[in-house]
């Protein structure tokens, strides 16, 4: 079973992000899903997104994925770390595993987002 923290907010599309610090990555049950990520193309620092925009591609030996913005903002910090082992995605989706941080321009979209009970719901 998928662990699914309760401190973070959801998309339907996979990606958490924790109001706290802005950082987003995908969920558990994406990095099951989409099994070994081999590279991460990262997001440049200063782009602007809206909610649901393209932000950053995750590729795994199975497929490639979009991953999407959960809250329009700007995109203020990227996980270089990823660069090098984007396998942490994989071990640590929740910790070490962020994939950008997002300064929200509207903090209010976080409440349209799934929290933890939806999103286990969502993925049952």
């Amino acid at each position: 079973m998928s662990q699914v923290p309760d401190h973070l907010h959801y998309r339907d599309s996979h990606e958490w992000i924790d109001a706290a610090t802005g950082a987003v990555g995908i969920t558990d049950h994406a990095q099951h899903e989409l099994t070994d990520v081999v590279f991460v193309e990262l997001p440049k620092i200063g782009t602007v997104v809206k909610a649901g925009a393209h932000v950053a591609v995750v590729e795994s030996v199975k497929a490639a994925s979009d991953i999407y913005a959960p809250v329009s903002g700007e995109v203020v910090e990227i996980n270089e770390a990823l660069s090098n082992d984007p396998a942490l995605l994989n071990t640590e989706p929740f910790t070490n595993g962020w994939i950008f941080k997002i300064k929200a321009s509207d903090a209010t979209e976080i409440s349209s987002l799934m929290d933890a009970a939806s999103y286990r719901q969502h993925i049952a």
